[in-house]
């Protein structure tokens, strides 16, 4: 049962860390780089498609972040579980 509190505690701080780095992440990989300082880019966006490109991005983004949370979290539970009960048996 603890294991699940941390699985579960650990997922949830994957999608929380997740949905603060993705943002910068994906605005730094989509800045064009070579440009003079004050140089304008001149381009036609298709807004619909940039929103759904963003939140898919960000949702995959926090998706990775939960299960890497998650397996993060089986670890420190089994941890948890072996220690406790080595002293129990103590």
């Amino acid at each position: 049962m603890k294991t699940l509190v941390f699985v579960l505690a650990g997922a949830l701080l994957g999608i929380v860390i997740a949905s603060l780095v993705v943002p910068p992440a994906l605005s730094w990989y989509t800045t064009p780089g070579g440009l003079p300082k004050g140089a304008q880019i001149q381009a036609l966006v298709q807004i619909p498609e940039v929103i759904r490109y963003s939140t898919g991005r960000l949702i995959q983004g926090q998706m990775i972040g939960a299960a890497i949370g998650a397996i993060a979290g089986v670890g420190v539970g089994l941890f948890v579980n072996s220690r406790s009960r080595a002293a129990a048996k103590s």
